[in-house]
């Protein structure tokens, strides 16, 4: 699904990442791991279209999206939730969903601006559309509150309705599980798999080791901006590198 080819990035004289390589499978779930300042939010900003590589290529199945901007990416079918949530506060969470579902209309100025029957019958449909996500994200009671009044858990999962909502093919999460408790953390797992099982292929970014343990297929683990290793959750869990420089002795299998 994902292809990563000896991707560099270079700042001024600071290497971010060094020659880093790997695959995503597609229906697969992959975590990505490491220190901070490890190279991780820099290798998805460079997936996604925010940075500009400095050598090396990405692959969206066999096509190099290399450069590609975020709106195009979008149409293609990857899309990315941030570390930092990013959401319309003064419109509703069910408007927010609207807007993911928007970029797919094919309403044009003037049938918006008139409301002419096709853009009626789309904005019927985006709706509707903006409402199964939201069931499927357990956020249908809250459809009408405005995202500003979220609690901070319920906004990390409008971030992800709303991503849902454009119908990706892979969906990258940048520390979803940032400022959770316990019960939302185990609700996340329970709604990544859900993801998953829909038919995206899910990669994420994130510092709960528990949550990627968990649910990951397979973990690559990144240390002053180089892919130090990869493999299932166990095999990551028994090596002494990622022990040494990451995990400690508590995470060791």
């Amino acid at each position: 699904m994902l292809r990563l080819d000896c991707i560099t990035k270079v700042f001024g004289g600071l290497t971010a990442l060094d020659n880093v390589s790997f695959s995503v499978g597609e229906g697969s779930i992959t975590g990505i791991i490491g220190p901070n300042g490890a190279g991780k939010t820099t290798l998805f900003n460079i997936i996604t279209g925010f940075y500009a590589q400095t050598h090396g290529d990405v692959y969206l199945g066999s096509q190099n999206i290399s450069f590609f901007d975020t709106e195009k990416l979008a149409g293609l079918g990857l899309v990315r939730t941030f570390q930092n949530i990013e959401l319309f506060g003064e419109m509703t969470v069910l408007e927010n969903v609207m807007v993911g579902l928007h970029t797919k209309s094919k309403s044009g100025i003037l049938s918006c601006s008139f409301k002419l029957p096709g853009h009626v019958k789309e904005e019927k449909y985006i709706r509707h559309k903006g409402q199964e996500w939201l069931k499927f994200t357990g956020m249908t009671e809250l459809a009408d509150i405005k995202a500003a009044n979220l609690p901070f858990g319920k906004g990390r999962l409008l971030e992800i309705s709303r991503a849902l909502a454009t119908e990706p093919k892979i969906i990258l999460m940048d520390e979803p599980a940032a400022g959770l408790n316990s019960r939302e953390t185990a609700d996340l797992a329970v709604l990544i798999r859900r993801i998953r099982e829909s038919g995206v292929t899910v990669v994420i970014v994130e510092h709960d080791m528990d949550l990627v343990m968990d649910v990951c297929d397979t973990i690559v683990v990144f240390n002053v901006g180089k892919k130090l290793a990869e493999g299932t959750p166990r095999e990551i869990q028994e090596n002494p590198q990622v022990i040494s420089a990451y995990l400690g002795e508590d995470y060791a299998a």
